[in-house]
């Protein structure tokens, strides 16, 4: 036996052999910028960069416009909370999520309050599950967006986000989920569980560190507002300027298009 043993995939997975395999060219000679449009080096990566944002919308049942390359979930998670807030504080000032979320959660909540919002952070039962009909409760004319993780990443908790997404679209409101410990996993199709935003990460399905997604629904009725956190370059539709990780993003892409062919084969995705 080979020691030590390696036993905390839910913090970060290894990277897939064929998931690397696809980054190497990107690495090297297809070192080309998504952005330059006007030579071959910028259309081969704007190519692989489109083929990615397939890959990854293929997994969760979404449409490829709908995916925002970001760094990781921990961006996701603050571009779809703060994003949503700062876009939408004139409709509301009122957010809902609980209180064992990811500290990518919470401390944007916490940011979000030290600017005037308000946030209701839901208990949990023993089994480290919200109760639904506290959420119904909790949510207010001025709610604006709930936050609820698919599964918890220390204890395993997987919440009813289908139950709860009803609740929360009957209500008018926009649902969000970290869902970083079940894309790709288990099923998580954005339209059976009636999600508006999801925070997607790369390492934790075998694809690189550094790299992830943000899935943001195109209509609901209409086009889903977010306040970018950074400036520069419109990159992203306007939502996450800067230079894209095109390694990190096709390698994404790999592990998403792995991960639901390994579902498919056991019905589970």
């Amino acid at each position: 036996m080979k020691l030590p043993i390696y036993m905390d995939h839910q913090t970060t997975t290894p990277l897939d052999r064929e998931a690397l395999e696809a980054m190497m060219p990107y690495l090297t000679e297809q070192f080309g910028d998504p952005a330059s449009l006007s030579h071959a080096w910028g259309w081969a990566a704007e190519e692989a960069v489109d083929r990615a944002r397939e890959q990854v919308a293929s997994l969760i049942g979404a449409q490829p416009e709908e995916i925002i390359f970001t760094s990781g979930a921990t961006e996701s998670d603050n571009l779809a909370i703060k994003g949503v807030a700062r876009a939408y504080k004139d409709r509301g000032h009122h957010l809902i999520t609980q209180q064992t979320e990811h500290r990518a959660v919470l401390d944007s909540c916490r940011t979000l309050e030290r600017e005037g919002f308000a946030i209701t952070y839901l208990p949990v039962d023993r089994h480290g599950l919200v109760d639904p009909a506290a959420l119904r409760e909790a949510i207010t004319e001025q709610t604006v967006l709930v936050s609820i993780m698919h599964a918890n990443h220390e204890v395993g908790t997987i919440q009813p986000l289908a139950e709860i997404g009803a609740i929360v679209k009957a209500r008018g409101v926009l649902f969000h989920s970290d869902a970083v410990q079940t894309v790709g996993k288990m099923a998580c199709n954005v339209d059976d569980l009636q999600l508006d935003l999801v925070s997607i990460s790369g390492h934790k399905m075998y694809g690189p560190k550094g790299v992830g997604a943000l899935y943001v629904r195109k209509t609901r009725p209409r086009r889903l507002k977010l306040v970018p956190l950074a400036d520069g370059g419109g990159h992203e539709r306007g939502l996450r300027s800067g230079t894209l990780n095109v390694p990190g993003i096709v390698g994404l892409g790999k592990s998403c298009e792995i991960c639901a062919l390994s579902g498919r084969r056991r019905g589970r995705v």
